[in-house]
């Protein structure tokens, strides 16, 4: 008998599949339509303390296996956001994101997140692309721990930090949210990335930089993973550019308790969350692991 009921910390949810913050997370209906499609949890997306409208048009594009995109962290305001997250939260599990320039703004936005009915709350600290937020906070140690210390202090639900590749001390930076009390960490984020337009020679993105998501990052995310894994004792959750549940599979064996999809929904539709749980369990009756708990971090054994 093989489950695919999965833990993360005190957490307990359906499978390990998650949905990443940023894709078909603006309502709270379109939550809960991916979780009725199978996800085991939602990330919501990640909203600060006032409206922002992110960055001018244009601010997406389609590369070679993936997307890179300067949204600059569009969002309604926390206050505004509280409608969707209620709509949502009655139907599962929703972790909610948030993103803020000091550990002020930060413990104001998980509180908020915590009346909201967030089982979780995650901490943007790796945007790529939004000037004063997200990465330029999020490679400080110092910072980091500070702002998961400060909100472990102020908000009862597990606190999650999601951290940026963009960095050569990931493993400190894992260590700072571990020491500040940080319940898991969500790796990675987005890769700093451009395009240009070499009839225009000029870049293609408003913003110049953005992210780079989707299936070329996977590697690199998988490799993160392995990093934290033997930096840290508290849960990871892996996302990164994982389209089916092999690539599922290699984020568990490298150390993740759980998985984020993101950019795949895009392509295949919220059913991706069934379609890869359904390919896990199929694997784990032929090999014989019985639980996910059975294959996190196996490959360093």
């Amino acid at each position: 008998m093989t489950s695919l009921k999965t833990e993360v910390g005190d957490l307990v949810f359906d499978n390990p599949s998650i949905l990443a913050s940023g894709i078909m997370d603006e309502t709270g209906m379109s939550m809960v339509r991916v979780l009725e499609c199978g996800a085991g949890a939602v990330v919501s997306k990640s909203v600060g303390l006032a409206s922002n409208p992110g960055h001018a048009n244009p601010n997406f594009l389609e590369v070679t296996s993936g997307c890179i995109n300067a949204m600059g962290l569009p969002n309604p305001g926390i206050d505004a956001y509280g409608d969707e997250m209620k709509i949502a939260v009655d139907k599962g599990n929703v972790i909610g994101s948030i993103y803020g320039a000091s550990p002020k703004d930060f413990v104001i936005l998980a509180e908020k997140m915590q009346s909201y009915g967030a089982c979780a709350v995650e901490l943007n600290l790796s945007c790529p692309h939004a000037k004063g937020y997200g990465i330029e906070v999020g490679t400080d140690p110092k910072m980091v721990k500070s702002i998961v210390e400060a909100v472990k202090a102020a908000v009862d639900i597990p606190v999650w930090a999601k951290l940026t590749p963009n960095t050569h001390i990931l493993p400190e930076i894992g260590k700072a949210v571990e020491d500040g009390g940080g319940d898991a960490i969500v790796a990675i984020n987005t890769l700093k990335a451009i395009a240009i337009a070499p009839e225009f020679a000029r870049p293609i993105l408003s913003n110049k930089v953005g992210g780079l998501s989707g299936a070329a990052i996977k590697p690199i995310g998988v490799r993160a993973v392995w990093d934290l894994h033997n930096a840290v004792s508290i849960p990871i959750i892996g996302v990164g550019g994982i389209t089916n549940y092999r690539d599922a599979l290699e984020y568990i064996m490298a150390g993740a308790s759980a998985f984020q999809i993101g950019t795949a929904v895009m392509d295949h539709g919220p059913e991706v969350f069934n379609t890869v749980c359904k390919g896990i369990n199929k694997f784990m009756k032929r090999y014989g692991y019985r639980s996910i708990s059975d294959m996190v971090g196996v490959a360093h054994e």
